[in-house]
This record gives structure tokens, C-alpha cells and sequence, in this order.
């Protein structure tokens, strides 16, 4: 990790006293509770000039207090700082703050997780676009996940892979220390995620991808071989959920779904965290490689893991291609009828089941080769389903396949007059001839 020298800030005396839950008022009780009431009431009056000269007395007499001589006087320096215009006062200000994080640390160390924490906050407050302190701001961020890691305030782990970025484009860090960062960030929150209510889950979700971003802004080219190397064999000791999904987001973000692992890291997630989309992917991946049982059962885990009827609508879709695919045409379009009760606009559906229609003509119990017409109507039941779907191009290609007025009249039959298609279609259309060439 990145390590700088800290400026040195000397606030006052350099020996403590031992740090105490209850007030401790020193040597001069009567003038410490009066320089208390006089920074106090300052601050109360938002007057932060008038604060510093009793705060800098009780930090200098008596520094081990109470806490909220530094939790207060950060706040006066803060808002000393942000009003200030002059770069050097107000550099002052920052540093004077900054080193009062410090020397809260160092006497109440029990509160070094939330301090060290605090602090990286208010550096990057001032500091975020200031160039000659990216790696003071990285450090301290850094050293604050180090010691809350998933806990850290998600505002601060944005601020880190903020830092992380502009630290890399001051080469300060090699593409596989921002890799990790990036990993370990993401993972933060969303173990923050995974715990938090409806509300938030959104404000996460626009956290993550406020990291997502920052990665990308980084233009580093994440390699497939990288993260095999780097996370494989931590999946191997024992199938963490949290290094699958590591490695599951960063073959996302490289196109490494096609490798080995992503697959592995993509069931190591779906045995113990299942979502939608996890078993979407699995669903596909094992079409994909013709395991179309595994990857019925991974369609339909994914229409169960979903509250969107679209989402459910297109995994039924899913299933009816493999059944449509295998000759079960009729198992096909009650699957494809089921997508279209969730959402009964879904064009992928209508298509499938119009290709049911368009293929059956010429084979099986729907060519009785007795009647042109009747066998051909199969056509202008596929266009009915192309129009519900909007595919112009196969509605063309059924249309052109339409009885010819000559059968139409050869027959006995008329344009309009209701064709009754029998087989597993059994459906009634209405008859319609193709357009003159």
C-alpha cells in the first residue's frame, strides 16, 4: 500500500493524560469549564472564529477532556476551511483539522476504526481534486478499509476507488493493485447491499456503478488470464461466495464469460446466493454447450427468482425454443403461451409460436395434402402471430405462402370464410389470399 510522511501538526502540549469515558476537567477546573462553555457557545452561534482561542486552550490544557473537543473542533475547522478563500488559510485550516483526527486517535484509541474513518472523509472533502495530495488522501482512505473493511461508510469506499483512479493516473499504482481495489470495493457494497432495505439498495446500486465508472475511466484492460491467476485458486479453497462473485464481476467486465471459471464462479453463486440473472446466465451457458435439461431447470429457477414479468416472460421464451428446437411443438407454444400471461406484449413469444405455424406446413398431422387451402392456412396463422410480434419481414415471407385465389376458388371457398386448422394447432383463422405477384 501507498505510504506518505505525514505533515507534522503540532497542537499544543505533547503529553496526554490517560484518556477518560467521564469529563476530566485537569488542574484549572473552574477556567477549563469556562473556555468549554466559551468554544461551545461559539459554535452553537456558528461564530468559528471567536471558538479558536478557548478550543486551542482546552486542547493545549487539558486534551484528554472529552472527544468532543476534537469531534467540535474538526467541525470548526471544516467550516473554517470551506468558507475560506485564501489557499494558504485555508490549507491551514484542513491541516489544523486533520491533525486533530490524529491526536483523537492517539487518545482514544478504542475509537481508531471510526476516526481513521472520519478523517479520510474530510481529507478527500478538500483535497479531492487536489492533485499534490491524491496519495495523502489514498493513504488514509486506505488505511480506514483496512480496519472496517465491508462496514466502511459506502460514501468513503466511493471516495477510495475515486482516489484509487486518480492515484493510477499518476502511475502510482499498477493495473492489477487497482484491479484489486476495485474488487474489494465492489464486494463492500454489496455486503452492504445483500443487508439493506428496498430504499437502499437503490442508493447502493448507484454506488456500484459510481465504481463501475471509475474502473472504466481507468481504461486498464482487464485480462481473462489476470483474474484466473489471481482468483482461481482462492475459489479452490473452498468455493467462497464472495471471491465467486468477484471473479463472476470482473469476467463480466473483461468478456471472460466463455472461460471455465466464470461458469464455476457463476454455480458457486447460484448454490448459495441465488438471482435472477446468475441462473439466466447459467441457463444460457448450458444451451449453449447442449446440457438442455440443466439449462431448462436454470430458465425456470430464473422465472422464479424474479418479481418482472418481462424477466419471467423471456425465461419461458428461453424453454419453449429448447422444446421448439427438440420437435415438441406443442409443449413449445403452451411454454410460450405461459411468457405471454406474464406479459402479454412480448414479441418474442408471438415470433416463436408464428414459427411454430410457419414450419409446420409440409410435415406432419398438420399436411393432410387433401386441400391447398387448408393445408396453407398454417401460413396465415403464422402471420396473425408475426403481426402480434411486429416482425414485418417474416410477416412478408407467411403472407407470400398464403392459398392463391385459384385454390381458394377451385375449392368452393371464399376470402373471409372461417378456416378451421386441426392437428395440434387447432386454431381458426380467417381466410385470406396471398398478393398477386
Amino acid at each position: 500500500m501507498l505510504r506518505i510522511s505525514a505533515l507534522s501538526i503540532v497542537l499544543l502540549s505533547p503529553l496526554f493524560g490517560t484518556a477518560q469515558d467521564d469529563w476530566n476537567w485537569g488542574d484549572q477546573v473552574d477556567k477549563a469549564k469556562e473556555k468549554n462553555v466559551l468554544y461551545t457557545d461559539a459554535l452553537k452561534a456558528k461564530n468559528y472564529e471567536a471558538a479558536i482561542e478557548p478550543l486551542s486552550w482546552l486542547l493545549e490544557n487539558t486534551p484528554d477532556l472529552n472527544p468532543s473537543i476534537y469531534i467540535n473542533g474538526v467541525k470548526i475547522y471544516e467550516a473554517l476551511g470551506k468558507k475560506e478563500t485564501d489557499p494558504v488559510k485555508k490549507d491551514e485550516y484542513v491541516q489544523f483539522g486533520l491533525g486533530l483526527f490524529d491526536k483523537r486517535s492517539e487518545i482514544y484509541s478504542s475509537d481508531k476504526n471510526e476516526i481513521i474513518e472520519r478523517k479520510g472523509i474530510f481529507a478527500y472533502t478538500f483535497y479531492r481534486k487536489t492533485k499534490e495530495q491524491y496519495e495523502r488522501v489514498f493513504n488514509i482512505l486506505s488505511e480506514a478499509f483496512e480496519l472496517n473493511g465491508a462496514e466502511m461508510n459506502r460514501g468513503a469506499l466511493v471516495a477510495l476507488m475515486d482516489m484509487t483512479y486518480k492515484n493510477y493516473l499518476y502511475k502510482r499504482l499498477t493495473d492489477e493493485q487497482v484491479i484489486d481495489l476495485y474488487s474489494n470495493i465492489s464486494e463492500a457494497l454489496n455486503k452492504q447491499k445483500e443487508v439493506a432495505n428496498a430504499s437502499d439498495k437503490k442508493k447502493l446500486t448507484k454506488y456500484l456503478d459510481n465504481v463501475d465508472r471509475l474502473l472504466a475511466a481507468t481504461k486498464i484492460e482487464i485480462s481473462c488470464d489476470l483474474v484466473e491467476e489471481r482468483f482461481g485458486p482462492k475459489l479452490d479453497e473452498g468455493n467462497d461466495v464472495n471471491i465467486a462473485k468477484r471473479i463472476f464481476d470482473l469476467m463480466i467486465k473483461g468478456k471472460c464469460i466463455d472461460r471455465p471459471l466464470a461458469l464455476r464462479a457463476a454455480e458457486v453463486i447460484q448454490t448459495n446466493d441465488p438471482t435472477y440473472g446468475v441462473a439466466k446466465f447459467l441457463g444460457a451457458k448450458n444451451q449453449q454447450e447442449g446440457n438442455e435439461e440443466k439449462a431448462m431447470a436454470f430458465f425456470e429457477e430464473a422465472a422464479s427468482l424474479t418479481d418482472d414479468n418481462t424477466e419471467k416472460a423471456e425465461m419461458y421464451v428461453s424453454m419453449a425454443r429448447i422444446h421448439m428446437k427438440n420437435g415438441q411443438k406443442s409443449t413449445a407454444r403452451s411454454t410460450a403461451r405461459r411468457a405471454l400471461s406474464f406479459d402479454p406484449s412480448h414479441s418474442a413469444a408471438y415470433e416463436l409460436i408464428g414459427d411454430l405455424y410457419f414450419t409446420s406446413y409440409g410435415k406432419g398431422p398438420c399436411y393432410g395434402q387433401t386441400s391447398q387451402v387448408e393445408d396453407r392456412a398454417v401460413f396465415i396463422a403464422a402471420y396473425d402471430q408475426y403481426r402480434r410480434a411486429g416482425a414485418t419481414s417474416k410477416m412478408s415471407s407467411a403472407k407470400a405462402q398464403f392459398p392463391g385465389i385459384e385454390d381458394i376458388f377451385n375449392e368452393g371457398k371464399t376470402e373471409g370464410q372461417s378456416i378451421t386448422i386441426g392437428c395440434w394447432i387447432n386454431t381458426t383463422v380467417s381466410l385470406e389470399r396471398r398478393p398477386a405477384n
